[in-house]
């Protein structure tokens, strides 16, 4: 098959478009269902008038999806919103601090540190993914994920590994976010402050 070909019906199948009919003869051998190689010409006609609703289908989950994909969007802009408000953390990231003086900026993130710990400790729940001390030695077990528990340095041979726990790494437990009401503009994380003159 032609290289140019073979990246085409590719594209087609990843998109959910039906491979040619005269793209079947380069699958390999028991890639087609039984019931595929015994359909007549006569059939294929019945075959395509459906072709339009199997298309429209999938347009329910798509929905589900985007829905779920917006919730998720909001939440974490709802989040950030917390942190804003009772941190200024938007504020004092987006702040340049060439300008300013190592006590000036240790002053204000203290008060940053000061509202962003408030909002964790008032909406989530963690434990260390991996328990121990930092500098101690442990033992990374076989089968360990890698989302849990990144390697620093080359591993050799296989698991377990021995090493130094450089940091125990963070688990949330439990969330207690504020529910997301309908209506809000979730990307204003924080109003205009307007003082009103006398």
């Amino acid at each position: 098959m032609h290289p140019l070909l073979a990246f085409i019906y590719f594209f087609r199948m990843l998109f959910g478009r039906k491979l040619p009919a005269d793209a079947v003869q380069f699958l390999p051998e028991g890639a087609l269902p039984k019931a595929l190689p015994e359909k007549t010409a006569a059939e294929k006609p019945a075959e395509k008038a459906p072709e339009k609703p199997a298309e429209k289908a999938p347009e329910k989950p798509a929905k589900v999806e985007d829905k779920r994909v917006q919730h998720q969007r909001d939440g974490a802009l709802a989040l950030l919103a917390l942190l804003q408000r009772e941190g200024r953390l938007v504020d004092f990231l987006r702040e340049p601090l060439d300008g300013f003086a190592d006590a000036d900026i240790g002053a204000a993130a203290r008060d940053v540190h000061r509202g962003c710990r408030k909002v964790l400790e008032q909406h989530l729940a963690f434990e260390p993914v991996m328990p121990g001390e930092e500098e101690a030695k442990v033992s990374v077990p076989k089968g360990f994920d890698p989302a849990e528990i990144r390697l620093i340095g080359e591993a050799k041979g296989e698991p377990p590994f021995k090493g130094t726990l450089r940091h125990h790494g963070w688990r949330v437990v439990d969330a207690k976010l504020p529910t997301l009401t309908e209506g809000i503009d979730r990307t204003v994380i924080a109003p205009a402050e307007v003082e009103l003159s006398q």
